[in-house]
């Protein structure tokens, strides 16, 4: 009894290890979006993924590359000249990428940004990245009004600088908050471990945090994959 007790513990426990195994490795995914429906695939990268080599990168089924620019009023990504000029030189659509502190103005959040970023033929709409870090990962304790002024702000500025309406990636926690606003802005949504909800609409989404591909060398193995909502023509006519 004991004995076929423990054949039937391991015939469990041995398929949930190596699934395991294999989604720590970037082998196996949550989330497998369908390429008929979502043809359209690309990454987003920051100096976290180390030396870039655009072109074997640019081999690895995808057509676009957002590059983390800046992030509050001060900081400028390491990586990001050297990638926003490299990844010019590949085939893919290129667009770049703010991380919005939650303590640091928004208008100086945006010079910081605008400075950052020359403004490239073909580029996709400048990203703000709003989402929950430090401190600030209950959107029901957040200065909700604080937070909705300071980032209008940021985005007002970056829309005038580069005539493109900016993108709001988020989560679908926050969300709502970010939608008192601007609901009429794009949305580039993180859900890693399942599909959105159906009620939100999005214009790219980020399915996954641990893909693993060719082209780069930084301490995280990993990269960030996403998909376009639609195909291939409105992904190029998209700006």
């Amino acid at each position: 009894m004991k004995r076929k007790l423990l054949i039937s513990l391991i015939f469990l426990v041995l398929p949930a290890g190596i699934a395991a195994v294999l989604l720590y490795f970037g082998v196996l995914h949550i989330n497998n979006p369908s390429r008929s429906k979502y043809p359209i695939r690309g990454i987003d990268v920051s100096h976290h993924q180390g030396e870039i080599d655009w072109n074997k990168l640019a081999d690895e089924e995808i057509s676009f590359a957002y590059i983390k620019a800046t992030e509050g009023s001060g900081y400028k990504d390491e990586q990001f000249d050297k990638n926003w000029s490299e990844a010019q030189a590949t085939g893919l659509r290129i667009g770049a990428y703010h991380f919005f502190s939650l303590d640091s103005a928004g208008a100086t959040q945006a010079e910081n940004f605008c400075n950052a970023v020359t403004a490239v033929e073909g580029m996709l709409p400048p990203v703000v990245d709003v989402e929950p870090y430090g401190g600030y990962k209950d959107p029901d304790k957040l200065d909700k009004e604080k937070l909705l002024s300071e980032l209008g702000d940021y985005i007002s500025i970056v829309e005038t600088h580069y005539n493109q309406r900016p993108i709001l990636y988020t989560t679908e926690e926050w969300l709502p908050v970010l939608q008192e606003e601007f609901g009429d802005y794009d949305v580039w949504i993180r859900s890693v471990y399942k599909k959105p909800d159906p009620s939100v609409k999005w214009t790219f989404w980020q399915y996954s945090n641990r893909h693993v591909l060719k082209g780069y060398s930084g301490a995280e193995r990993y990269i960030d994959m996403n998909v376009y909502c639609s195909d291939e023509k409105e992904f190029y006519e998209y700006k």
